[in-house]
């Protein structure tokens, strides 16, 4: 797969969110030990957001154990979607962390976990989680691995309904997750996008594209040659934004 590191945007990610240290058909949605003042920040968030957001998601069969997951509710709270994003390989969490407040903002709950296991069913044990928590309904959003992942689980059963998926430099195959397969089922509106030098993601986004059957897809190739999750900083998040909105609303 393509780089997998993000250097720049994670030590961006520590500054601005002031850091304090630095990674199934799952269905109970269990949160282990409940959040406190010494909750892990994961190197992303600050101690205030670790001791409200940050636990531990049984992942059911997602490698036998539990992977290390942030919540956040909107900013009004009581979201009524919420939006579950999936790194990409050898990432985690903090892809996303400083994209979480435009979300939240717009009204959506927020769920990133970090795992190299089943992609499928971490999302799964996400869904399960944020309904516990109110939510109706779910956007996926994912990066390369993530974004494959994210594309596999929309056509599987979940405990909420996805309304709109994001996929971000995925692949068109990837071990376990053949996206070129599962976007001529997937009927949920589908946002595809990679930029213009990401060889071969820029393709692969136009192959999938082409196949999907979605009930609105669109595709976006953007300037330069960024991977995954820095398409959201690199011009990608108002597009998003915009796409949820019409697919996927926050009031529900």
């Amino acid at each position: 797969m393509k780089r997998s590191a993000l250097p720049v945007a994670l030590a961006a990610a520590a500054l601005l969110l002031t850091a304090c240290s630095g990674d199934g058909s799952g269905s109970s949605g269990k949160t282990g030990a409940a959040p406190g003042p010494s909750a892990d920040t994961y190197g992303c968030v600050t101690q205030a957001q670790a001791a409200k957001g940050s636990f531990s998601l049984d992942a059911g069969t997602s490698g036998g154990s539990d992977v290390d997951a942030y919540y956040q509710d909107s900013d009004a709270g009581h979201a009524k979607v919420g939006v579950i994003f999936s790194h990409q390989r050898d990432g985690s969490l903090c892809e996303w962390a400083l994209d979480f407040p435009a979300f939240t903002k717009a009204g959506y709950a927020v769920l990133a976990y970090t795992s190299e296991g089943d992609v499928t069913e971490v999302i799964k044990a996400g869904a399960d989680y944020l309904k516990s928590k109110g939510v109706g309904a779910v956007a996926l959003v994912g990066a390369s691995k993530g974004a494959a992942g994210s594309l596999v689980a929309a056509k599987l059963d979940n405990p909420l309904p996805v309304k709109a998926v994001v996929s971000l430099s995925s692949p068109t195959t990837y071990p376990q997750y053949n996206a070129a397969i599962a976007v001529t089922t997937v009927k949920a509106p589908t946002y595809f996008a990679a930029e213009q030098t990401d060889s071969p993601f820029n393709d692969n986004a136009r192959t999938l594209y082409d196949a999907s059957v979605a009930e609105d897809k669109q595709l976006k190739i953007y300037p330069g040659g960024n991977h995954g999750a820095l398409l959201l900083q690199d011009g990608a998040l108002p597009d998003v934004l915009d796409y949820l909105a019409r697919h996927a609303p926050a009031a529900g």
